[in-house]
């Protein structure tokens, strides 16, 4: 199994009273409570705790939001390119640009093969459909996102795979009459792909395509139903069947010396959860096209939740997320533990994508955390089945 760091770079630092009477800190919280200075400590920090995961053999996660104290990552790419050259031994994954939101497609595949070119050819490509406030943030349309998000991939992918001069395409959503990208990306046909996403159907088309499942904050339940998804819409397509490489899960997860430490210094990642998801009903249940047409009329009337998956997990208690299956947090034993329990029931994933900072958690903590992952937890999980004849099989160099 691989682990993979995930670090949202997150700025907990607003007032409390600031985020309490903002109806959502998402888009719309002012950046004037974002010091600049603050957030260069954050950068640093954080690209710090990369480089020891290098060291260690841990892989890295970039991540993308947009105008909120969730995350200071507003551009993948660029936080890509930085790892890429910092970096010399572990894999990159992008997870992702927003493609749903992002205009031009083929400048995030010039943007994706610059990366993989730099890091010599250790980039892994993540989707992710986007939504809510990203939309908003993005000045996009949320109606036809999803066939967008899917057309967004086709052209990305006919970008970083054509070498014989220039190509077009004509699409519903895009049309380029002249794709032709300098530099193509070093490993091929492409990258690995991936894509974060827990609804059964997108899971199937994954299937299809032969990408990475990656179910984020979902729990077992939910990725279970996602891959046994995956897995039928294979089996239905007469493809072979998924290995564990096809899947991945991912937590918010810490480390400590002893149980207590692991659950005092781990309860301090919910501060995603309990702060970070506050988000206002125009930027969510209210936003049109964000849900399909046969759910929109149950989420509108609804009045406790704002109709997303996330909004059941805002208060969520330490106790309780590690019950669901979306905080794992302990001594190294119990934390392999509680891994191997998830992995049970989900049938398998081969990569562990851990969620290592977040809220008031310390860099010094993030260290020690997966310092400790990496050598008391990591040796003991599970190696990896793999996918045989797949769709695009990443080159043996570049594993």
């Amino acid at each position: 199994m691989q682990a993979w760091y995930h670090c949202e770079n997150v700025y907990p630092f607003v007032p409390q009273e600031v985020l309490d009477r903002a109806e959502s800190v998402r888009a719309s919280l002012p950046n004037r409570y974002c010091d600049p200075k603050i957030a260069a400590d954050l950068f640093h920090e954080c690209l710090d705790e990369h480089l020891l995961c290098d060291d260690l053999g841990v892989n890295i996660v970039s991540i993308e939001h947009h105008s909120g104290i969730n995350s200071l990552y507003g551009a993948s790419t660029m936080i890509l390119g930085i790892i890429a050259r910092q970096t010399k031994n572990v894999r990159i994954l992008s997870l992702g640009t927003l493609v749903s939101v992002r205009p031009d497609p083929v400048r995030i595949a010039e943007e994706y093969a610059t990366a993989d070119v730099l890091s010599r050819g250790r980039l892994e490509i993540g989707f992710v459909k986007s939504g809510d406030s990203e939309m908003v943030s993005g000045n996009a349309n949320p109606v036809g996102y999803v066939d967008r998000f899917w057309e967004a991939m086709d052209v990305i992918k006919l970008a970083l795979t054509s070498h014989d001069g220039p190509v077009s395409y004509e699409g519903k959503h895009f049309t380029h009459r002249h794709i032709n990208i300098w530099p193509s990306p070093y490993q091929r046909p492409h990258p690995r792909f991936w894509a974060a996403t827990g609804d059964p159907e997108t899971s199937a088309e994954l299937g299809r395509r032969g990408y990475i499942n990656a179910l984020v904050l979902r729990g077992p339940e939910a990725s279970k139903r996602a891959f046994d998804s995956y897995r039928k819409a294979r089996q239905d397509a007469g493809l072979p069947a998924p290995g564990s490489d096809k899947f991945a899960y991912a937590a918010l997860c810490y480390v400590g010396d002893t149980d207590e430490e692991g659950l005092q210094v781990g309860s301090k990642l919910l501060w995603f959860l309990n702060t970070s998801l506050k988000q206002s009903p125009q930027m969510s249940k209210f936003l049109p096209g964000r849900n399909s047409p046969e759910m929109a009329p149950n989420i509108w009337r609804t009045t406790g939740a704002r109709g997303r998956p996330a909004d059941q997990l805002i208060g969520i208690t330490a106790e309780r997320a590690i019950e669901r299956g979306i905080l794992v947090a302990g001594n190294p034993d119990t934390v392999y533990r509680q891994i191997m329990d998830i992995y049970d029931k989900v049938g398998g994933f081969a990569h562990f994508i851990f969620v290592g900072r977040s809220g008031f958690l310390t860099h010094e903590e993030a260290n020690k955390g997966i310092r400790l992952m990496a050598k008391e937890v990591l040796p003991r999980l599970p190696a990896a089945t793999v996918t045989l004849n797949d769709v695009a099989p990443v080159p043996a160099a570049a594993q």
